[in-house]
């Protein structure tokens, strides 16, 4: 797991706000979502919509996720994660390289891990430090750095509506 150093937001600065974030709550049941990435610079070099389907089962969840790119890609990916005793949360995927890692406090959610991209003929190993804030009872949002090798080349930004 990457520390965190400097002027970084910490997961308790958000112990006081509200609504708490609750990652099985929130997601499951049907959600959708709207989402943009974009390079170092800045630049949106690909927007996405996201259709995830969420199933509690104990003190697991499936996040069923069905994404369509702006220029007609599709891609699927099943995350399983667990809530462990101490309330922090594990997770695996196809794509995502050995274990995700999250915590919550208050509105805000923090999850860490390596994704494996491909772009073009090249895959590369990216480290994600996602941050999601709840909004309200329908609404969250999620910051994305992506860092290679420690350096940010990229960030992606995602808003979520919970459907009934």
């Amino acid at each position: 797991m990457t520390a965190l150093v400097g002027c970084s937001a910490s997961l308790e600065d958000y112990k006081a706000t509200s609504p708490n974030f609750n990652l099985f709550e929130y997601f499951e049941g049907e959600t959708l979502a709207w989402g943009m990435v974009q390079d170092y610079t800045g630049k949106q070099t690909r927007r996405f919509e996201v259709s995830i389907i969420g199933t509690v089962d104990g003190d697991q969840i499936t996040l069923d996720e069905d994404f369509i790119f702006d220029d007609g890609e599709k891609q699927k990916r099943i995350w399983t994660i667990t809530r462990l005793e101490d309330g922090s949360y594990e997770g695996t995927a196809g794509d995502v390289v050995g274990t995700a890692k999250g915590s919550e406090s208050g509105n805000a959610l923090n999850w860490i891990y390596d994704l494996s991209v491909e772009v073009g003929d090249s895959t590369y190993v990216l480290t994600l430090d996602d941050w999601l804030y709840r909004q309200d009872e329908k609404r969250a949002f999620n910051l994305t750095s992506m860092k290679k090798f420690g350096v940010e080349v990229g960030k992606i930004s995602i808003f979520f509506e919970k459907q009934d």
